[in-house]
């Protein structure tokens, strides 16, 4: 199975900036995509995707359009950058393979999304944090 990306402490908070080191420090990557629904202090996972990163241009008014066509209203994504064991995008057979392992993943604990690249609709980094008892 694929690794994911090993991840440098960056902490871009922006989709764009984000996006340009993410390709830079790994000459290419397949980001597992899930859309999610932060309604009531919560994450629910709504769709699912990968695309293959093979450039530094995406930038997140882009992005965006593309989310359009999953006809979901979303307000968070997470982004898990996953690079091949020589470097660079995966199969698609395991980029499904790790897609489907980070849904159920998320869907059993949702701190998982802090650990890949959580934004906003505006493309802003965002981190869950747990509930505290009242």
């Amino acid at each position: 199975m694929s690794k994911p990306a090993r991840r440098k402490k960056l902490d871009d908070f922006l989709f764009d900036d984000w996006v340009v080191h993410e390709f830079q420090r790994t000459g290419g990557f397949t980001a597992l995509i899930i859309l999610v629904s932060t309604a009531n202090l919560g994450v629910l996972p709504l769709r699912s995707t990968f695309t293959h990163v093979i450039g530094d241009e995406l930038d997140w008014h882009h992005f965006t359009l593309l989310m359009r066509g999953a006809n979901v209203p979303w307000d968070g994504v997470l982004l898990m950058p996953i690079v091949d064991d020589d470097g660079g995008p995966v199969e698609d057979a395991k980029a499904a393979d790790a897609l489907r392992e980070l849904e159920d993943r998320v869907n059993a604990d949702r701190m998982v999304v802090n650990e890949g690249h959580f934004f906003d609709t505006w493309g802003r980094r965002m981190k869950v944090e747990p509930a505290q008892a009242n």
